[in-house]
């Protein structure tokens, strides 16, 4: 999967290994590990097959973003990164065709 990311800051502390584990310490492996899922993924329902990232697409006001399960709370935040977005008869995101992302953001979104 071709990935994009929001910011220059963010792809260098997604991509470097020295920055990625600068910038979220314990949680570096499993970054590194998703990050890795997605490169090798052709696209996002290979992505979605997988157990362990528990690749999703969100509700309410997040219902156009995705996200990947990293520890407890944490989350990679991404956006299917096609205009238009890919989509199936009924509506739903095609999940086979979308093979570029735009990655968002590291969060814990469950924090209020």
């Amino acid at each position: 999967m071709r990935i994009n990311y929001k910011s220059k800051k963010l792809e260098k502390s997604l991509t470097i290994p020295k920055d990625i584990q600068k910038t979220y310490g314990q949680l570096a492996k499993k970054i590194k590990q998703r990050m890795d899922e997605f490169t090798a993924s052709k696209n996002l329902a290979v992505l979605g097959k997988l157990p362990g990232p528990d690749c999703h697409q969100l509700e309410g006001n997040r219902k156009e973003q995705f996200s990947v399960s990293i520890s407890g709370n944490w989350r990679i935040i991404f956006v299917p990164n096609h205009i238009p977005v890919p989509v199936k008869e009924d509506g739903g995101v095609d999940w086979e065709l979308v093979s570029n992302i735009k990655i968002l953001e590291v969060i814990d979104y469950h924090k209020k």
